[in-house]
């Protein structure tokens, strides 16, 4: 069996993606309420009722809204790390004591690997993540301001690759939120912009790369056009071929992306 991978949502107003292989499903962020996460489960063809475990990149809301109720309703370990755990539990209600996981350098979930690595944002402690299955890598990165070395090292070679494609700098700075605002998106700790990752990308791509994808696009900073082709640009400059080529793509704030398979 090949590795499953769909975005079922990715942006401010909510964030989930969903991993399958042979013997193991997981999702990373429950952003959402419950009943739309599972109901986008299904909608790809897919048993909600089969999850294994959800991981947790953050604490911030359009990452964990939904965590709670899924664990409660159907029975499923969280997974985050202890800092994170700490922040997030006055948010996602009584969890069973058996259902809350601290989050190891590396956690198998039948034939899944789960390595999570440090990103950069204005949160506990965030994380991205690997998933590994057999020889195949997907690597998650969004929620951090800047690409450091961790982040660099860690999605190398991946088969799959979602990364963050937040917003246009521009748009930002002639944008109507209040400066207090603008600096936190710009910053170290704020959201990637389409430059940032489109360099990032054009770093780390490798030959044998199927798939690159833009997440957590902003609504009132971004346009889907615009992530797309600055970031397609930015791979053309560096002599990478896109569509034929790498497979680069865009993910949702309010509808799943295709199903991929790797």
């Amino acid at each position: 069996m090949k590795l499953k991978f769909c975005s079922l949502y990715s942006g401010s107003s909510g964030n989930c993606q969903y991993i399958k292989s042979q013997n193991a499903t997981i999702i990373v962020d429950a952003g959402l309420s419950g009943k739309r996460i599972q109901g986008e489960i299904a909608n790809i063809g897919e048993d909600p009722n089969k999850i294994d475990a959800i991981f947790i990149t953050h604490e911030h809301v359009d990452h964990i809204q939904g965590a709670g109720i899924m664990s409660r309703r159907l029975n499923i370990p969280i997974y985050a790390n202890e800092k994170t755990w700490e922040a997030m539990s006055p948010c996602i209600g009584n969890i069973k004591s058996h259902n809350i996981k601290i989050l190891d350098d590396c956690t198998q979930i039948g034939d899944l690997t789960i390595k999570p690595f440090d990103i950069s944002h204005d949160a506990a402690h965030p994380v991205g993540f690997n998933i590994f299955y057999k020889n195949k890598k997907i690597s998650l990165v969004t929620d951090t301001g800047r690409a450091n070395g961790t982040i660099i090292t860690s999605i190398a070679d991946s088969d799959l690759l979602l990364v963050e494609s937040n917003h246009d700098e521009d748009m930002v700075i002639i944008g109507p939120y209040p400066w207090p605002l603008k600096r936190r998106v710009l910053g170290e700790y704020g959201h990637m912009s389409n430059e940032a990752a489109g360099r990032l990308i054009a770093e780390v791509i490798r030959k044998g790369t199927e798939i690159v994808l833009l997440g957590h696009l902003s609504r009132e900073n971004n346009f889907p056009e615009l992530a797309y082709k600055t970031v397609e640009s930015i791979l053309v400059e560096n002599s990478i071929d896109v569509n034929p080529g790498v497979c680069l793509d865009l993910t949702y704030r309010d509808r799943a992306s295709k199903v991929y398979e790797i």
